[in-house]
């Protein structure tokens, strides 16, 4: 089985070609730069490199998110776009699960997180099971202090995995003490090639009615609802008082 694996829900870029159990090559950039114009040219130039066309491909694994609204769209539309060119299937699967299986050979709970900005940050809790990555915490946008505490609350070791842990270590090393141990730089970066083979574990989802997970709305979705939540109030109002006044 010949895999295309796609993540660009946060400033890491990855792409990666993995067929059966070989890596065939791997695409990762950390660098603020719009992956709307890089993406594309990064899958062309990885098949290319591999001697695979677009034809061969059997599956598209692709970041579903949490992390950047933007950045998840971009992969999500990529992908099924691609899906449903190809006539292959898609699969979904968590940008934290992602990260978090950067924790294989670690002695307790995975943490990976995305900062979400004003002290929060999006996380979730992993354990390895032998090869098997089990979720035990599903994930969720939580003030950094608050999940340390609840982390507190279990008693055991915790790696905490991502670029953005440097944003609120102080915060987990305060809470947690010596509970709280941090990956080394060389594995904070989300790989898509595990993307990929967590990707082949999952069932595939239908191409149309696939959609990302965000976790939280955007601040504009946020604010619309809230709008027409207002103005289905007012009109309430104004159809009882108009009720009252027959």
């Amino acid at each position: 089985m010949k895999v295309l694996a796609i993540d660009t829900s946060n400033i890491v870029m990855g792409i990666a070609l993995v067929e059966d159990d070989i890596v065939k090559g791997e695409i990762i950039t950390n660098i603020k730069k719009d992956h709307s114009t890089r993406v594309m040219p990064a899958i062309q130039s990885l098949l290319a490199d591999c001697h695979i066309t677009p034809t061969e491909l059997d599956l598209i694994v692709v970041a579903r998110g949490p992390g950047s609204y933007t950045g998840v769209r971009i992969g999500v539309t990529i992908a099924k776009t691609l899906a449903w060119t190809l006539k292959i299937p898609i699969v979904g699967v968590s940008s934290l699960e992602a990260l978090a299986a950067n924790g294989r050979y670690f002695d307790g709970v995975v943490s990976p997180l995305f900062d979400a900005r004003r002290g929060q940050i999006y996380t979730g809790l992993y354990r390895y099971e032998g090869d098997v990555l089990e979720c035990i915490e599903n994930d969720r946008i939580v003030l950094s202090s608050e999940w340390a505490r609840q982390l507190q609350e279990k008693n055991e070791p915790v790696l905490f995995i991502g670029s953005d842990v440097v944003l609120h270590k102080e915060v987990f090393k305060e809470v947690l003490g010596d509970l709280a141990l941090f990956a080394p730089d060389s594995l904070q970066l989300p790989r898509p090639s595990e993307l990929a083979f967590l990707g082949m574990k999952k069932e595939p989802e239908n191409v149309h009615s696939f959609v990302p997970n965000y976790v939280r709305l955007a601040e504009a979705e946020a604010n619309w609802l809230a709008k027409q939540g207002e103005q289905s109030r007012n009109e309430n109002s104004v159809s009882s008082n108009d009720s009252c006044g027959y």
